[in-house]
């Protein structure tokens, strides 16, 4: 009698086995036809920044929001201040995913990447803009490295800074 528990028991065994995987689905669903999974926040363009990260297109009014604020410091160089609007930055070792209104800043200055900003402010030194007039621009990535976008255009905010000569400079 205990054998014929136990083959009940092993019979049940298999026929869940053999079942189980038809109701839990095998995600293709999930896929898109081009074969790349549907993302978790908005649409992902074809459109690249320079250094090839694609766009992530979110709707105007979920979107994240950024200006900048370039002053001179009383020392030697720059601040640089951020303000943000449904955007939250990142904390250290945050998953390589995108989440709505979260993720990192990078800094320009003329079109070259100087930093990666985890928070609202950052000092930029001196020897970044030398003398003559800069672009200083900031542009809001989310943490699997694509660019925030609105309307196929990056999220990202601009400053012209003015570097003038330093008074320590000779005289002729």
């Amino acid at each position: 009698m205990s054998w014929t528990r136990g083959l009940c028991a092993a019979l049940a065994v298999c026929v869940l086995l053999l079942v189980a995987p038809a109701g839990c689905g095998t995600g293709e669903a999930d896929e898109r036809r081009d074969g790349e999974s549907p993302s978790p926040v908005g649409r992902l363009l074809d459109e690249t920044d320079d250094a090839g990260q694609r766009y992530r297109q979110v709707d105007e009014d979920d979107a994240p929001e950024v200006g900048i604020e370039v002053t001179p410091d009383s020392v030697d160089g720059w601040d640089v201040r951020l303000t943000v609007r449904h955007f939250r930055f990142s904390p250290p070792g945050a998953k390589s995913e995108a989440k709505a209104g979260r993720g990192l800043a990078h800094l320009f200055v003329d079109g070259d990447p100087v930093a990666l900003l985890s928070t609202p402010a950052y000092h930029l030194a001196a020897r970044i803009v030398p003398h003559g007039t800069h672009h200083v621009t900031v542009r809001l990535y989310a943490d699997d490295g694509t660019v925030w976008a609105v309307h196929g255009k990056p999220v990202e905010s601009t400053a012209d800074v003015t570097a003038s000569e330093t008074e320590s400079s000779p005289m002729p």
